[in-house]
């Protein structure tokens, strides 16, 4: 008997098991990140025609992500034979969702305001956005090392094959969060030459930035605070 075909994971999710579909949602979550490395770069030179180009792209790429979502969430058996319960799917999946979200939202806001970041500040900002977008990557690779071990019928517990990654990722979460610290001290330094709202509007800017890779590394790696 084909187990590919007759098992409900693999019926309801296009003969493969809810890790592909997951993985094919944060590649969307992957694609959208790599797009705010370039908006960035193009609201940094002042090219808001490009600026606004990419949060439209990377507005889509939200909208591509939800649809995914909800088509998950709509076929997800109650019971999967698997070794992870249905609820931690579901927040794996929320999860993947608020970190596109979040990029949208900073672009967005970026737009709106032709917002911009002092020269002095340009720098540790793009380190910052590369950690962060790092971050991202590191949990779409655990994701798919997931779906590549149910392929291979569990011959190692995931726990020892992907323990490398989760580690890697959380290190990663924890350098952003040292970046976003410098950051924050750096333009502290820097508020009396600069507008108040901009200043207020930066300090958002640099949080929700900081929100990309604790989500990222919330999904995947709970519990590895340093």
């Amino acid at each position: 008997m084909d187990t590919s075909k007759s098992s409900p994971p693999s019926r309801l999710f296009g003969g493969g098991s809810p890790f592909e579909a997951l993985s094919e949602h944060i590649r969307q979550v992957d694609r959208g990140a790599d797009l705010l490395t370039s908006f960035f770069e193009a609201s940094s030179a002042g090219d808001w025609n490009k600026a606004e180009s990419l949060y439209r792209e990377i507005s889509e790429c939200e909208h591509t992500a939800d649809d995914l979502k909800d088509r998950i969430r709509l076929n997800l058996p109650n019971t999967l034979f698997l070794p992870i319960s249905r609820s931690d799917l579901l927040e794996l999946i929320e999860a993947q969702d608020k970190i596109v979200n979040k990029i949208k939202d900073i672009a967005g806001l970026m737009t709106r305001r032709r917002m911009q970041f002092p020269a002095e500040l340009l720098g540790s900002i793009n380190d910052y956005i590369q950690v962060t977008i790092d971050t991202v990557h590191q949990a779409r690779k655990v994701l798919e090392e997931l779906d590549e071990l149910l392929e291979s019928g569990f011959g190692r517990k995931i726990s020892d094959m992907i323990e490398d990654m989760v580690v890697e990722l959380c290190k990663l979460e924890n350098r952003a969060d040292k970046e976003q610290i410098a950051i924050r001290r750096r333009l502290l330094t820097l508020e009396s030459e600069l507008p108040p709202l901009e200043v207020m509007f930066m300090y958002q800017i640099i949080d929700w930035i900081g929100t990309v890779s604790d989500r990222a590394e919330r999904g995947l790696g709970p519990g590895c605070r340093s």
